[in-house]
C-alpha cells in the first residue's frame, strides 16, 4: 500500500537514493532539506513524479499539511569537511532538529527513523563494534560536533519514545559510498576517485593501515527500509562487515580506474579512528539484511558516476 513519507536530508547523498527508492515503490515522498550540504539536483528527476520538495531547516519547527506515515531523519552535515565547517548547524540538527521531526512524527502518528552513525563509537576499543558498545569518543575534539550530536540524537529518540510512545528506530550507519557523493566532501572514496581520475597522487593519511568498512549506497537504502518496516527499535548497525585498509582501498581504486597515480602519505588527523568494523548480527537476525554489492563492483559503479561528471 502506497504511503506518504517525509525524508529529511532527502537532497543529500544517502537521502536522495532513499527518496528514489521510495518513489520507485509507488510512495509519495516529501523531501525536506535546507540545502546547506544537500543539492536539489539530486532529486530533480523525482520532483513532480511522486516527490515534493520543501526547503526547510529542521532546527525550526516542521509543518507539513496532510498525512505522513513515516519520517526518515537523515538531515545533518555528514562529511568531516562539512561538519567541521558547520559545527553549530551540525549540533542544531542533532538536537533541535531531532526533536522537531519527532514532534512531526508524533503529530502525524508516524514511525520515525533516526540515521545515527558509527561515529558514536569514536575510536573504538572494541572490535568489531556491537550495538552494546558505549564507545570511546572525545567530547571536545574536532569531530565532536558530529559524534556528540548523533549521540544526543539517539538519547532524544529513546527519551521521546519513552514519554510519548512514538515508534522510533535508530540506525547506526557505517561508511557508505556511491553516486551523488560530492568529489570535494572530504570522504575517502570520492577523494581517491577524484584524484585517480585526474591522475593526481592519492593522499593517504597515516600509514594507510587504518581500516573502514565500505557499504554501497543501494545496500544501505535497503537496510534503512528494512528497519523502518520492522518492529525493531534498535540501535542497529548497518554497514559492510568486511574490513578494508585505506592502503588497500587506494590501490584498488588506482587499479579499477586504470590511473597512473601514485600514493603519497600525510600526517593522521586528530581523533581519526584506527579501526571501524560493524558487527551486523542484529541486522541479519532481526531484519534479514546484509550487503550484497561487493567493494569492487560498487567502486566501478561509483567511478563511472564520477567519470561522467
Amino acid at each position: 500500500m502506497a504511503k506518504r513519507i517525509g525524508v529529511a536530508g532527502g537532497a543529500g547523498f544517502i537521502g536522495s537514493h532513499l527518496c528514489e527508492s521510495l518513489v520507485g515503490e509507488g510512495n509519495e515522498v516529501v523531501c525536506i532539506d535546507s540545502l546547506i550540504t544537500g543539492d536539489r539536483k539530486n532529486i530533480s528527476l523525482l520532483e513532480g513524479k511522486g516527490c515534493d520538495f520543501l526547503e526547510h531547516d529542521i532546527s525550526k519547527p516542521v509543518r507539513i499539511p496532510g498525512s505522513i506515515s513515516q519520517v526518515y531523519n537523515l538531515a545533518s552535515p555528514a562529511s568531516p569537511i562539512d561538519y567541521q565547517e558547520k559545527p553549530l548547524e551540525t549540533l542544531m540538527a542533532g538536537s533541535f532538529g531531532v526533536k522537531n521531526l519527532l514532534d512531526l512524527a508524533r503529530e502525524k502518528n508516524a514511525k520515525y527513523l533516526f540515521a545515527s552513525t558509527s561515529e558514536v563509537y569514536g575510536n573504538p576499543l572494541e572490535h568489531p563494534q556491537k550495538e552494546s558498545y558505549w564507545g570511546n569518543v572525545n567530547p571536545i575534539g574536532p569531530r565532536s560536533c558530529y559524534d556528540e550530536a548523533k549521540r544526543f540524537g539517539e538519547a532524544m529518540c529513546v527519551s521521546y519514545s519513552s514519554v510519548h510512545k512514538t515508534d522510533v528506530k535508530i540506525a547506526r550507519i557505517f561508511n557508505t559510498y556511491g553516486s551523488r557523493m560530492r568529489k570535494n566532501d572530504g570522504r575517502v572514496v570520492p577523494n581517491f576517485i577524484d584524484q585517480a581520475l585526474h591522475k593526481k597522487p592519492l593522499t593517504v593519511y597515516g600509514k594507510g593501515d587504518q581500516t573502514r568498512s565500505f557499504c554501497f549506497v543501494g545496500d544501505m537504502v535497503l537496510g534503512l527500509s528494512a528497519l523502518m518496516g520492522s518492529q525493531e527499535r534498535g540501535p542497529i548497525n548497518l554497514g559492510n562487515p568486511k574490513e578494508t585498509t585505506i592502503q588497500e582501498l587506494a590501490e584498488l581504486i588506482i587499479s579499477l580506474s586504470k590511473s597512473p597515480s601514485k600514493i603519497v602519505y600525510k600526517g593522521l588527523p586528530i581523533d581519526d579512528p584506527e579501526r571501524r568494523l560493524p558487527d551486523i548480527s542484529l541486522a541479519k537476525q532481526k531484519l534479514g539484511w546484509g550487503p550484497k554489492i561487493g567493494l569492487e563492483d560498487g567502486l566501478l559503479r561509483t567511478i563511472k558516476f564520477f567519470s561522467a561528471d
